[in-house]
């Protein structure tokens, strides 16, 4: 199923969603051009009404949106793309056109903070020298963490075992990155696994 490029003269808007987060990053549009642009290289191109153009997003700043998925909605002239941005989306340099402020799935901006301690944190954090450490060290401390999850779990202390699920995670979500795979690869597993 094609845009239809008919309606709007030839021009409709493109909601950007960033991957992970599911965060709105902005909105945009797209002629047909800049539709089959984005399909033949995987980046994001609109069509730039104020320099009457295509226009790759990130062609200056190098925050390119690398295209994952595409949907259209029911009468096929409006695009939701699921993007991974590789910096923030908006010119002002904030993560998203609507700001940085977002309610969505904490899970992946912690990731997103993770990943970021480890490529261009201080090398005196914890998350980078626990990195640093080894995979075998990472691992480890994923199991200390979940014995004291199950520890907690067996008392009625809902804060300390909160506290536990919750160094859990970080611990697990720290394994993943130092194994090469994010949290949207765990969640297509499961989400293979309930077909």
């Amino acid at each position: 199923m094609t845009p239809d490029f008919q309606k709007g003269d030839g021009l409709i808007p493109v909601i950007i969603q960033d991957c992970d987060s599911m965060q709105v990053l902005m909105l945009g549009y797209m002629n047909k051009e800049a539709y089959l642009k984005t399909l033949e290289t995987g980046k994001v191109t609109f069509f730039s009404r104020s320099k009457q153009r295509l226009w790759t997003k990130g062609e200056e700043s190098g925050n390119i949106l690398r295209l994952l998925s595409l949907k259209l909605d029911c009468d096929r002239d409006t695009i939701l793309i699921q993007a991974r941005p590789a910096g923030p989306t908006c010119h002002k340099g904030t993560i998203s056109c609507f700001g940085d402020q977002f309610e969505g799935s904490y899970l992946h901006v912690l990731e997103n903070r993770i990943k970021d301690r480890l490529e261009n944190g201080d090398e005196t954090s914890y998350t980078r020298r626990l990195f640093n450490k080894g995979i075998n060290k990472v691992a480890q401390k994923v199991g200390e963490e979940a014995v004291e999850l199950v520890i907690e779990a067996k008392d009625d202390e809902a804060d300390l075992f909160k506290g536990e699920a919750a160094d859990l995670m970080y611990h697990y979500i720290l394994l993943l990155q130092a194994k090469g795979f994010t949290l949207s690869d765990i969640e297509k597993v499961l989400q293979e696994r309930a077909n």
